[in-house]
Order: C-alpha cells, then structure tokens, then sequence
C-alpha cells in the first residue's frame, strides 16, 4: 500500500510542502476522449443540417456538459462559449451585459467619458454573433478592447437552462430562432449573425421542470441514455488508457457493483453516476489495487475508495453496507 500524505497519525511537528500527484482524471474534459452514443450522433448531425440549437437532457453524469466541447473539437472551431444558467438568470444575459451603476456613477463625475460603449460586455451567444460578422459590420458595436479576429463560427453552450426562472425560455424565442438580438443601451441597434457563420447552439437540460412548447419547437432533442456496461467499459478505458485493462477483474468487478447500487430496489437518495464510477476506478488504481486482480481479492483496499460514489450521508452508509454483503456473496 503506498504511503499517502495525509494520515491518521499527525506527525510531530509540520513538514515541509508537499507536492500532490497529478489527478488520473486530468484529461476528463478532453474532447478527444467523449464518447458519444449512435443515437446522439444522428441527433447532433440532424441539428447541424437544420441549423437548429440542439437540446439534450440526460441523468447526471451522463456528458451533457462536455457534448459542446466534442462538436467544437470535431469541426475545427475553438472551444466552446459558455453560459451557465442561474435561478436569476434574465434573457439579456445570455447575449450581453451592460454596467448601469458604473455609468451611473460615471456620470456624476465632471468630464468623465460615458459612452455607453465602456459599460458593455458581450456573453456567450451575444459574442457568437458578434464574431459572425466580419469586423467592419459590427465596429460601432464594439466596446473599447474587444478583438474581434475575423469572421467565424461559433459553438455556444446554454448549459442547465431548467435552472432558470420560467420566463428565460419564452423570452430568447426570437433570439434563439433568428439568432439576431437588440441592444438598447445603445439606440436599440440590432446584431444578428450573419446565415453562412450562425452559431452552433447546444442546451442542456436536467429536466427539473418542463420548458415551454414554443421553445421546444425551436430545438432538436436527445436524451442521452444510460450508458450499459459496454459503453461503461469504453469510457473508462478512453479517460484511463493507460491504467485500465480491457476486460480485466478489478474493472469487470467495480461495473457489477456500481450497477448494483443503480438498481431502484436500493434506497439510495442519489444514484451514482459516470463521473462517480471514473472516479472510483481512479481511486481504486490509485490506492494500489491490481487491475488485474478482482475487487473482491482487494476489499480491505477497495472500501476505502468507497466514499467517491456516496454523495449523502444516508447513502455513504447504505454503499458500505451493500459493499460488506457484495464482497462475501461468493
């Protein structure tokens, strides 16, 4: 078992900085690495041909996120812009956002510039559109320091637009169809991309509430399936290709039990997920257990890492439990 810095017994006085090992799932944002299903494939390919924001749900853990990051790779473009959507969110938000207090408060100073210009800052979808323009057209636009490199296109991210209040949908309908959006800080001016560089569009949803049919008319949909063993064995080995081997016990093993504590006869409050499952497996390699060897052959090792799939206190305590009657089943 390797010596781990962080242990139970204190040492007696404080030792000198440690270096911490580089994390095994350093590359787990590598779009090189996603996986995408069949299914979600032919959706993405049907949303790039119909030029139309494509909206994905899927449990947790299941590469929503990161399904951005794999067209942007895939097609050349550079990495995705992102929104993350709050409780507060407001539609003007994904386009842009304009600093009233500090105009505000430039005005109450004499000789001070308020251009309007100086308070603007263009966000995911409105950045999109700005750089789909070649810089001429959208010059008047720019606020002071933006570097516009030249006509392109875009992949934008709407990332959990369920978070929203239940207005956010409705209130980017035009904009999300026409992807064309007003500013009125500045005269109401109209920026819209222009057809041959509109932005490729990705939204992702978890599905904690219905968004409203007219937005829904505007997207193509996916929902991302539960990957089965296969597909699991697949993903690990393409975020661990070097610590993993195919078909090997230790990984055989950790799927069965992760599959186990999946099944809805157990009550756990939060079902672990892919990202879980990748960071057991990280954790279990990391504790020194054989990939060739099963789990089983390695429980007093392998319960250790357990606390990588509880995410509650209830569940820690049924995933130990579960683990104890897994390991002496056979």
């Amino acid at each position: 078992m390797r010596e781990f810095l962080y242990r139970s017994a204190p040492p007696p006085s404080r030792p000198a900085p440690q270096d911490l090992p580089v994390p095994m799932l350093a590359n787990a944002a590598d779009p090189a690495g996603y996986l995408p299903d069949r299914g979600l494939v032919d959706a993405v390919n049907v949303a790039l041909i119909l030029r139309q924001p494509l909206l994905v749900t899927g449990e947790p853990g299941t590469g929503k996120s990161q399904l951005a990051a794999s067209i942007a790779y895939q097609i050349g473009l550079d990495p995705p812009l992102m929104f993350e959507t709050k409780s507060t969110s407001v539609a003007r938000e994904l386009f842009y956002s304009f600093d009233n207090i500090g105009r505000f408060r430039a005005a109450q100073i004499p000789g001070a510039p308020i251009d309007p210009h100086l308070f603007l800052t263009y966000t995911a979808l409105g950045r999109a559109i700005v750089l789909a323009n070649d810089p001429g057209a959208v010059r008047s636009v720019l606020p002071p320091g933006f570097s516009h490199p030249g006509r392109r296109r875009s992949v934008v991210l709407i990332d959990e637009i369920d978070k929203a209040p239940r207005d956010f949908p409705n209130d980017i309908l035009n904009e999300i169809e026409r992807l064309c959006f007003r500013i009125p800080e500045l005269g109401e001016v109209e920026v819209a991309a222009t057809p041959d560089f509109r932005p490729v569009v990705i939204i992702t949803s978890n599905s904690e509430k219905s968004l409203p049919d007219a937005f829904l008319r505007r997207c193509v949909f996916y929902s991302i399936p539960f990957p089965d063993d296969l597909r699991l064995e697949q993903i690990i080995l393409s975020r661990l290709p070097d610590r993993v081997i195919s078909g090997a016990e230790m990984l055989r093993e950790a799927i069965a039990f992760f599959g186990l504590l999946r099944q809805p006869d157990l009550p756990l409050r939060k079902r672990p997920g892919t990202a879980e499952l990748l960071n057991w497996v990280a954790a279990l390699i990391e504790f020194d257990c054989d990939p060739k060897v099963p789990i089983r052959s390695q429980a007093e090792f392998a319960q250790r890492t357990l606390y990588t799939l509880a995410k509650i206190a209830e569940d820690q305590d049924q995933i130990l439990k579960r683990f104890t009657m897994w390991v002496h089943s056979q």
